[in-house]
């Protein structure tokens, strides 16, 4: 499409009025048309106890994913590693490499990806909710792919041999420092943390070591991104990505709201301006719009890819929305 690589982050949006498995069919006809349109990977994201999304298990999704589609590379954006045993992670990934050879990446992440009760039930124990061990936890991850045979009597099968394209994921100067020393290609989460953008990818590049797996430092930015005929439409479209976060910011998850059911809820002033401060950072209008945005993040942060993730109700207009990237937007970005 582009000489910059354009990717796709789906969390499998529960639209107020159907179900997960309406979702899940939704996220299996966006990666089918990503991938009829050029798009280079298509990733899911790892989030508990949420009503309005679907992907809480990236390995199974990706899975069904692969088998229904055939170019795309599918991956994790990402697995929370803290929430799972690094040999399980080895085993699952594995074994998608071994069935989908050369299309499957693994990106990891170290925040919990729900709130701290949930995140209680998923690691089991009090001492478990710290990540302070992530580095390390990683590492032994990273060793189940790599292991020399006969170098430890625990093997992960598949897993040695069948390694995925392994990523970094963050939204922190942490995740980004690690990713950089341990020469990692590094995903950064702009579409919740814009704030941060510059300073950790400054971080990542100047802590960049060459490794076995990357020579170079590579950074994608995951950026908030609606695309729509005219700028009114997007706005319209992007009204119940706003209400959702705000809802689960207070505590009160739901599955996400139509347009008109946004436009209409009774926003207080500091509820509208928590919404107004999330739109920041975000591609959000007409393609020419979207183009200015993204050709402006892409000038500020030397970024060698974008995924862009996109929250509407509808699964035509998040398709549609798709299409006018691809079509309209992509051809005129400039590196």
């Amino acid at each position: 499409m582009t000489s910059v690589p354009l990717s796709v982050l789906d969390l499998a949006p529960v639209a107020a009025g159907t179900g997960t498995g309406t979702a899940l069919a939704h996220t299996t006809v966006l990666a089918r048309r990503t991938e009829q349109l050029g798009y280079l990977r298509f990733w899911v994201a790892e989030h508990h106890n949420m009503p309005a999304i679907a992907s809480s298990a990236p390995a199974v999704l990706i899975a069904h994913l692969a088998a229904a589609t055939s170019t795309i590379r599918l991956g994790s954006g990402g697995v929370m590693l803290p929430n799972h045993a690094p040999l399980v992670v080895a085993e699952q990934f594995g074994t998608l490499v071994a069935l989908h050879p050369g299309r499957i990446d693994l990106g990891i992440g170290r925040a919990p990806g729900t709130d701290q009760l949930t995140a209680l039930a998923l690691r089991r124990s009090v001492e478990a909710l710290s990540a302070d061990d992530f580095p390390q936890e990683l590492a032994r991850l990273m060793g189940y792919f790599d292991q020399e045979p006969g170098a430890s009597p625990i093997v992960a099968v598949p897993g040695r041999g069948d390694a995925p394209d392994i990523w970094l994921l963050g939204s922190s100067d942490f995740s980004a420092r690690l990713a950089g020393h341990l020469g990692l290609p590094f995903s950064f989460a702009h579409h919740f943390s814009s704030a941060n953008t510059d300073v950790a990818l400054e971080i990542y590049r100047r802590s960049f070591r060459p490794s076995a797996r990357l020579a170079e430092p590579y950074a994608m930015v995951a950026v908030s991104t609606v695309c729509a005929d005219t700028d009114d439409e997007a706005e319209w479209l992007a009204g119940p990505a706003g209400l959702s976060f705000l809802r689960l910011r207070q505590g009160r998850p739901a599955p996400l709201a139509t347009p008109d059911e946004a436009a209409a809820y009774p926003y207080t002033a500091m509820e509208r301006e928590f919404v107004l401060q999330r739109r920041e950072g975000q591609a959000l209008g007409s393609p020419d719009t979207v183009t200015g945005q993204l050709d402006a993040l892409l000038a500020r942060t030397g970024a060698d890819e974008l995924m862009l993730t996109t929250m509407v109700h509808d699964i035509d207009a998040r398709v549609r929305s798709f299409e006018l990237v691809a079509e309209r937007v992509a051809p005129k970005l400039n590196r």
